[in-house]
């Protein structure tokens, strides 16, 4: 899923902050805990303020990506 999300992030540079949690990174523990993630992959969706638009568990495809983040850009 990586490159599909590096790609993302190329396409939606400046308009989507692309942020990255490793379960082994102690600098994005606290994210962490605060946001509940326990399983990789999970992706966050959140708005200008940190709050969470959107939660997603597992694979989830680049149409659904685009769906969301043009739903929520709008």
């Amino acid at each position: 899923m990586a490159p599909m999300v590096h790609g993302l992030e190329a396409e939606y540079f400046g308009r989507v902050k692309f942020t990255y949690l490793d379960a082994d990174d102690p600098q994005t523990q606290a994210l962490q805990r605060e946001l509940g993630f326990v399983y990789q992959p999970e992706f966050y969706l959140l708005d200008a303020n940190g709050n969470v638009l959107k939660k997603l568990i597992g694979f989830v495809s680049e149409e659904e990506f685009r769906n969301l983040f043009d739903q929520y850009l709008q």
